[in-house]
């Protein structure tokens, strides 16, 4: 019995966890996308809503940048090439890419104030055989996959729930588009505008009037830069002590520390506990008595100055604890230090960027596009959609009884294709996926496409008696070549726009698939398995 008929009970089997995905308390990932401002609530369902079902903002915008193909590097393989554009280009190396290829190379420049004639410019002075037409706006799907998996971090360290960000192709242009629902579109775009590289500058008094070469440029938009601030008073000098993110192993939440001060604890890497205690040692910050930070007032001093996107946020001499540390040499191995902003603010910001990651090239919101739907407007499209969603049954019912006029074979037919939708439901709770208007569309479609399929079953059926098993079987097997080259057509009209980044478009088309893939598996089979109970004798 359970031999014969082991295509219903797979089918049950199916329903039964689509209903624990739906329904069982902390699976799924409606709780998320209900998040407000940190507060969860639960709706009845597991499911997440996207932005058009939930509300909040919504940024679709480029990365600033350029791009040289081709860029023959030889045998040399682009040695020195990114110091040598940075500095033709006046920016930091940070901000200039080689990716090697075969025998050639891609270089990227993450900046939207460089030209494209200046680009050029600066790879011929490197020594490189390139035009003004081999360089062309927009970065590679490396940089833009690198910016996704940033602004994710970045979304999630910010306690963000239900956010989403992919990259999107309109055009012929890449962007990235980023989604966080219940949030307004000021603080999402406060959230994403700055790159966050973050390093920090050892800033010190150097005897003489002369600056060393070893000194670096001004700090950032609000240094006052190396020597004194007047002219008149002592000589200072900027080092990079820790050149990125990279160098932070272990970054904690802000605290606050004996005098209040919101403080970001933080640990370095091995790899970059040991060159930045030599450069302490180096440059006077081993020595407890040289606690004194007079920078931004003038003075000199010794000073570590946290600073991100080319701004001074933090500045502070060194504990006398931690400059024994650096002289005895205990701080590579525990190196463990604070650094903080100027309010609770900013030391979150920092406390995120250090933990998300630096963008590799800045947004340009310029060129972008931003929306804000209202919760009210959202709910009123969810509403909507239920209700699109029961019409669409409801019309497929009529059309069925109408067809058939036989309860025997319309119920079950009816009971099927929800029972379809209802397993694809359960398959976006699992996995989190945020429904949009888009996958209502897919939905739709799914009920739609799936009855045809039943309905072509029953027609092949039911053209004339079907007493015996094995006449049963052989017009099943028929109707089912039929739907399964129908579903095959639809697998491959449908996987472009599921794999390639067109937006919305995607989330019809990976709802589409997976639903038809699921009726030729499970529900197709099965309702083979019920007719056949319901019009044959054996």
């Amino acid at each position: 019995m359970i031999r014969e008929n082991w295509r219903i009970g797979l089918l049950v089997i199916f329903v039964l966890a689509a209903a624990v995905a739906l329904f069982a308390p902390g699976l799924g990932g409606g709780v998320a996308a209900n998040a407000t401002d940190g507060n969860v609530t639960t709706g009845p369902t597991n499911l997440q809503y996207g932005l058009d079902l939930s509300g909040g903002s919504q940024i679709r915008a480029p990365l600033s940048g350029l791009t040289a193909e081709g860029v023959d590097v030889g045998p040399r393989g682009g040695n020195n090439l990114t110091g040598q554009v940075a500095s033709e280009l006046n920016v930091s190396t940070t901000d200039v890419r080689v990716r090697p290829g075969n025998g050639s190379a891609t270089v990227e420049v993450y900046s939207g104030n460089v030209s494209q004639r200046a680009f050029a410019s600066a790879l011929q002075s490197a020594g490189y055989d390139i035009q003004r037409s081999d360089v062309s706006d927009g970065l590679t799907k490396e940089t833009y996959d690198t910016a996704v998996e940033v602004l994710s971090n970045k979304i999630s360290e910010s306690g963000l729930s239900g956010g989403s960000v992919q990259t999107v192709s309109s055009g012929g242009e890449r962007y990235v588009s980023i989604e966080v629902p219940n949030q307004n579109r000021s603080e999402l775009r406060e959230l994403v505008a700055d790159q966050g590289q973050v390093k920090t500058i050892a800033y010190f008094t150097v005897e003489g009037n002369r600056t060393p070469s070893y000194c670096e440029g001004p700090v950032g938009t609000n240094a006052s830069g190396n020597g004194s601030a007047n002219g008149t008073g002592p000589t200072t000098c900027n080092v990079t002590a820790l050149p990125s993110q990279q160098s932070f192993q272990d970054v904690r939440p802000v605290q606050q520390d004996q005098s209040g001060r919101p403080v970001v604890p933080v640990t370095l890497t091995e790899e970059a506990a040991k060159p930045f205690t030599e450069k302490m040692q180096r440059f006077g910050f081993d020595d407890p008595s040289n606690r004194t930070c007079g920078y931004g007032r003038g003075g000199g001093g010794h000073c570590l100055l946290t600073v991100r996107d080319g701004e001074v946020v933090y500045s502070a001499g060194v504990d006398p604890d931690l400059a024994r540390s650096f002289a005895s040499g205990e701080f590579v191995d525990d190196p463990v230090y604070q650094t903080s902003a100027q309010n609770a603010s900013q030391a979150q910001g920092l406390q995120v960027d250090l933990q998300a990651g630096a963008l590799p090239a800045p947004l340009n919101l310029k060129e972008g596009t931003s929306q804000y739907i209202l919760p009210s407007v959202a709910q009123r499209f969810k509403g909507l959609s239920l209700v699109t969603g029961l019409v669409a049954v409801l019309a497929v019912s009529v059309a069925i009884f109408v067809r058939y006029r036989e309860p025997r074979v319309a119920v079950p037919m009816l009971l099927t294709g929800l029972s379809e939708v209802f397993i694809l439901l359960g398959f976006a709770a699992t996995i989190g996926l945020p429904l949009d208007l888009s996958h209502i569309a897919g939905f739709i479609a799914v009920i739609g496409t799936g009855v045809d399929d039943l309905v072509i079953i029953a027609d092949e059926i039911l053209q004339s008696d079907v007493s015996t098993g094995r006449v049963f079987k052989s017009r099943f097997r028929r109707a089912f070549w039929v739907i399964g080259a129908a579903a095959a057509t639809t697998v491959i009209a449908m996987s472009p726009l599921a794999l390639l980044s067109l937006g919305d478009l995607r989330g019809f088309a990976i709802i589409t698939i997976v639903g038809v893939l699921i009726g030729v598996l499970i529900t197709r089979p099965a309702y083979g398995n019920v007719l056949r109970r319901l019009l044959t004798d054996n």
